[in-house]
């Protein structure tokens, strides 16, 4: 399966690694996008390791070919995962915004495309009438959400917000 791991700036960008690792070993082409916010907790040189292909970081990074680099990942995906979606991912996804690859992969997909979305935040952002909001739209639109989980969250807080474990994400993705 082709899959496009989308990874947005959270602390817990750094189980997308393992969850890249997982997938490979599985057996999955894995195509990865990160956010500006995403470099800053993990790079994207262990993702290019991990998957033994370039990583798409910027629309600026699509020089290289006559045809866009997000319409091509978007044209051949399988399945869409955002491990983890920020907040403002969920609002960029809700609202059509596509500031960056990430969000224009996610708007150039064909709609029969499944897109499993597992979020990390802290939980007052995810219990904001915002984000309540955004999510009601991504899933009338189709997207499945895997999480978020209950726990210690990086903020110091406890509560909701920590990202779904990779056991359960990977479990989502191929249900």
């Amino acid at each position: 399966m082709n899959i496009v791991l989308g990874i947005s700036g959270s602390i817990a960008a750094y189980k997308a690694a393992e969850l890249a690792s997982q997938l490979v070993k599985a057996g999955h082409e894995v195509h990865v996008v990160m956010t500006a916010a995403a470099t800053e907790f993990i790079s994207p040189l262990t993702l290019q390791t991990l998957t033994r292909r370039p990583v798409l970081l910027g629309l600026e990074d699509e020089k290289s070919s006559w045809k866009p680099g997000h319409i091509d990942l978007a044209d051949n995906a399988d399945r869409l995962l955002v491990a983890p979606a920020t907040a403002n991912t969920l609002a960029n996804f809700a609202c059509g915004l596509a500031p960056d690859s990430l969000s224009s992969v996610y708007l150039a997909l064909p709609r029969t495309t499944p897109v499993v979305l597992a979020p990390a935040m802290n939980g007052k952002m995810w219990d904001h009438p915002a984000t309540r909001r955004n999510v009601e739209q991504l899933e009338a639109d189709g997207a499945r959400f895997v999480g978020p989980a209950e726990g210690q969250l990086a903020c110091g807080y406890e509560g909701v917000g920590r990202m779904a474990e990779v056991a359960d994400i990977l479990a989502a993705l191929e249900a």
